[in-house]
């Protein structure tokens, strides 16, 4: 019977580990950044963290680290100012405390 129990636990864990926070929508407007994320957050221990906005040879040009989870905001839309923000095409990738960096990115046009 334990073993069962550890097999679901595992599973469970297994599930949570792969729904990475993802980019609902994004809004540029003069030098502010509003990202809206969606994450199933479950509290202290596994919640998204932040988002991050790259140009498309990958370099970071600003970060919103998100301080506390948001179980029960769903989805939620935090804000950046950023000057000089480039022309051209940037790339919203989302952050969770456990798994990281998302390998998905969101597209936006400037």
């Amino acid at each position: 019977m334990k073993y069962l129990i550890a097999s679901v636990l595992s599973l469970a864990a297994t599930s949570a580990l792969a729904e990475p926070p993802v980019v609902e929508a994004v809004e540029i407007r003069g030098t502010r950044v509003s990202v809206t994320l969606s994450h199933p957050d479950t509290g202290w221990d596994h919640y998204a963290d932040g988002w991050r906005i790259e140009t498309g040879d990958g370099t970071v040009i600003g970060t919103r680290e998100l301080l506390h989870p948001h179980v029960e905001e769903q989805p939620f839309t935090r804000s950046l100012n950023l000057m000089g923000l480039p022309d051209g095409p940037l790339f919203i990738r989302a952050k969770c405390s456990v798994d990281g960096w998302s390998d998905q990115v969101f597209s936006v046009e400037r």
